[in-house]
């Protein structure tokens, strides 16, 4: 499982022209799920999420978590973090989960947020959607559960 972590001071998905989604300060999450992710994967990117300290704290350190800053969190579905792009022209997205397994663990990993009593606003699961950010900072982060094992990972 991969997400890439964008800190906002404001964010939103619109679906057919309509918001579904929107947040001020906080974390845009894009997430990706791949073959052999599974629900341990899904808690690991959760817990490393909620607790990574990328939020500046009064003396401008990167040393508070968004749970910390009081932000929110909006996650949106993105299959294209498994696009592969190392041959020819046209991506493949043959490390991307199917649908079904997608959905569930999209699913189980935005219930774990919202128990962690975080707003948590989303996209809209398989649907086209236009995204909108103000990034600050700008700060970007990839978390993979993958590389959780072999110290590789933040």
């Amino acid at each position: 499982m991969r997400a890439v972590l964008q800190r906002v001071t404001q964010a939103s998905v619109a679906v057919e022209g309509r918001t579904v989604g929107s947040i001020g300060c906080g974390l845009l999450v894009f997430l990706g799920v791949t073959h052999s992710d599974t629900r341990a994967d899904a808690d690991y990117l959760v817990n490393r999420i909620l607790l990574l300290r990328i939020f500046s704290d009064e003396t401008g350190r990167m040393n508070r978590s968004v749970q910390d800053a009081g932000g929110a969190l909006l996650v949106v579905s993105q299959f294209t973090l498994y696009g592969n792009c190392k041959k020819g022209l046209r991506p493949s997205f043959d490390d991307a989960a199917p649908p079904e397994q997608a959905r569930e663990l999209y699913d189980y990993f935005v219930e774990c947020m919202r128990r962690s009593n975080s707003a948590v606003e989303t996209g809209v699961f398989q649907a086209e959607m236009k995204v909108s950010l103000v990034n600050d900072g700008p700060v970007t982060f990839i978390v993979d559960s993958v590389k959780k094992s072999n110290g590789n990972n933040l």
